[in-house]
């Protein structure tokens, strides 16, 4: 896919997820998250050739920028839409799938144990379509699956099976059943006592 078709698809994917996206040069010009995603992709192709300090001081200055930390040795898919981006921290070892969305102040981060070394995996894996509220901290090594929902200011230590609705600290996995229709919260229905 060529840079200008990835842009496309980017302020595309933004003006789907935020009603509040008036014109596309608003979002091309406005909208931190989309900033912070695009100098991860250019802070990315330097660290998978080598030039690991480049990148670094690249991801630094897109922080510096967006108050959004991606770390350039993460993996992330296509169609990532970080809403209202200040505080995000995506962590060396994190692996996201397409259409993930992500709100402010999330943390996909490691957790401090001893023996760990330089390229263990060490940060979450986040599903295709998987939403994750504001304030969430999603740490370890862990699989959060396909379609799931992390409530707001959830902390997840555990993995989690596909379509499942994660609340509370620390999180509990409530599994809910895919909607037959794509709805807004992302492709599931929800449980009549639960609301995010």
């Amino acid at each position: 896919m060529s840079v200008v078709a990835r842009v496309r698809e980017d302020v595309a994917n933004a003006r789907r997820h935020d009603p509040a996206a008036r014109s596309n040069a608003e979002v091309l010009l406005a909208y931190s998250g989309l900033h912070a995603v695009w100098t991860y992709r250019l802070a990315h192709r330097l660290w998978t050739r080598g030039f690991h300090l480049g990148a670094r001081l690249l991801s630094q200055f897109g922080r510096f920028l967006t108050g959004i930390e991606i770390h350039p040795g993460a993996t992330i898919g296509r169609r990532l839409f970080i809403d209202h981006g200040m505080g995000v921290v995506i962590g060396e070892t994190a692996v996201l799938g397409d259409d993930v969305m992500l709100y402010h102040s999330v943390t996909l981060g490691g957790k401090s144990r001893h023996g760990v070394k330089p390229g263990d995996k060490r940060h979450p894996t986040l599903g295709d379509g998987v939403t994750v509220g504001a304030g969430a901290k999603v740490l370890g090594d862990i699989v959060i699956g396909a379609g799931s929902t992390i409530g707001a200011n959830s902390v997840v230590t555990k993995d989690a099976p596909p379509h499942s609705l994660l609340v509370g600290l620390p999180a509990k996995v409530r599994p809910v059943k895919p909607a037959t229709t794509e709805s807004a919260r992302g492709g599931v229905s929800w449980p009549e006592d639960y609301s995010v």
